[in-house]
């Protein structure tokens, strides 16, 4: 065809290239602006932590009863580890609830056996709907633990039989992998007394836990994992929640928090309809689905995130599974974006539809696809003579140099505020890793994401799952154990 000329082909590459230089500009203009925000509140909140009363708070009759739900899908390796550190938290009064979501590993058994559960007939009227339940065990020894056994039928259905079944006003997810610090959900309740009216829902930091030693359901001892794939999302985690959610938190305009450490008020929840069954990243679709909620009801309402309290997880040691992991994560963004598309530039939901929504569509989902028509148009530009070479490797290295600020921006953050890494050497670790991570693997972080966005166009939507590890123990409870 005539008009597919190498003249139109030129203005087009042209055009796309002074796109890419927008793109560029404005993300990073973004990023820069959520570090700066995010020092500030960091700095803020660990001057106000040295005053924050959460003995007071642990003492209180008004602080108020929380219930812990913990899903469970085959969690042998490590959900005694998990229940044991929920139980031992320093919190007036609380109890934790498991969900066995139809367990095939002996879940179920391992739990009977070690906390000597029973099992009880309760009357169970379920607000939200939600799958049959099988049973309900407890222990006189462990009054505030509750396991309740259900048919297989998904995560976000195991969390509604939990809303369903829980007697608090107040409650918090945990993953089967988690375990929290033992004052974290002190420090997670605090902006709900402050605020008890507005804050609908707050989350607290997740750091990797592979590296560190567990014992009882405590984490003892913080070293950083030696494989580099590990490494590389200790760092990843670092940026996200340190610079990312504590800036989107602060303007107010925070769209998700971690499934894996998060406080609700249970009425809000039920008035929404619980967890939808219809999406891999059910935490996400929660958030966005309370915002629109609260919007539409015109009601005055904060969604936190709190980067003091501190949660420590698994994450994937294979490349494999991790990319199962990061495909499910851009699948689910997807989905949940698009079923809220009527949001974006929508006046009637604030800032979130006018700039949180529209800024994740273009910039976080829409990312991988620039960056690899990026690769496309460089040779392209090469081909056709357009390409200037010295300008590229200077837009290239500062693209770079960019990345690689951010990064350590977020170490630096961590290491002025948290310190959970306290020796030099593992800050000197963590920003090699911070400098190296963008070498390779953000490039294959982007090419997992796009390959997110085909399967969610040619294939049905799947949960691809990661595989359980036993936590690490020191040498002397591994023989306690034994004896």
């Amino acid at each position: 065809m005539d008009w597919i000329s190498d003249e139109f082909l030129i203005s087009l590459i042209v055009g796309f290239n002074y796109f890419v230089l927008f793109y560029f500009a404005f993300t990073n203009t973004v990023y820069l602006i959520l570090l700066s925000v995010s020092a500030k509140v960091a700095l803020n909140q660990l001057f106000r932590s040295r005053y924050a009363g959460y003995q007071e708070i642990a003492s209180s009759p008004l602080t108020p009863p929380v219930s812990i739900l913990v899903p469970a899908n085959n969690e042998k390796l490590t959900i005694v580890d998990t229940v044991e550190s929920l139980l031992d938290l320093d919190y007036p009064i609380h109890e934790v609830i498991v969900i066995n979501d139809g367990s095939t590993d002996e879940t179920l058994e391992t739990l009977i056996q070690h906390f000597r559960l029973r099992k009880v007939d309760l009357i169970y009227r379920p607000i939200t709907p939600t799958t049959p339940v099988k049973g309900f065990y407890t222990s006189p020894e462990f009054p505030n633990l509750m396991v309740i056994d259900k048919p297989k039928s998904g995560k976000p259905d195991s969390l509604n039989v939990g809303i369903n079944a829980c007697r608090s006003p107040y409650f918090c997810t945990v993953d089967a992998d988690t375990v929290l610090e033992k004052d974290a959900l002190l420090k997670l309740i605090k902006p709900i007394l402050e605020y008890p009216e507005e804050v609908v829902s707050c989350g607290g930091i997740v750091r990797v836990m592979d590296g560190c030693t567990v014992e009882h359901g405590r984490v003892t001892k913080i070293e950083l994992p030696k494989k580099s794939i590990l490494m590389f999302q200790v760092v990843e985690y670092l940026r996200a929640f340190l610079f990312g959610r504590t800036g989107w938190s602060a303007l107010n305009c925070l769209l998700i928090l971690s499934g894996a450490f998060s406080l609700f008020k249970k009425k809000i929840v039920q008035e929404v309809g619980g967890y939808s069954l219809q999406t891999v990243t059910e935490d996400f679709e929660l958030i966005v689905r309370l915002h629109r909620h609260m919007k539409e009801k015109k009601e005055k309402y904060k969604i936190l995130f709190i980067p003091e309290p501190v949660s420590w997880t698994q994450v994937p040691n294979r490349y494999v599974m991790l990319a199962r992991q990061r495909r499910r994560w851009q699948r689910g963004l997807a989905t949940v974006l698009i079923s809220n598309i009527r949001m974006f530039f929508n006046p009637k939901y604030g800032r979130i539809g006018l700039f949180a929504m529209p800024y994740t569509f273009f910039i976080e989902l829409l990312g991988p696809v620039v960056e690899l028509l990026g690769y496309v148009a460089i040779p392209l530009a090469y081909y056709f003579k357009i390409l200037n070479v010295e300008m590229f490797w200077l837009f290239l290295l500062l693209a770079l140099l960019y990345g690689i600020f951010l990064s350590i921006g977020a170490i630096f953050l961590e290491e002025i505020t948290y310190r959970r890494y306290p020796r030099w050497t593992s800050v000197l670790r963590l920003m090699l890793y911070g400098i190296f991570e963008n070498l390779g693997y953000r490039q294959l972080n982007a090419w997992w994401r796009l390959q997110a966005l085909f399967q969610l166009v040619f294939r049905k939507d799947s949960w691809e799952r990661a595989t359980r590890r036993r936590f690490r123990v020191s040498s002397s409870t591994q023989k306690e154990d034994k004896n």
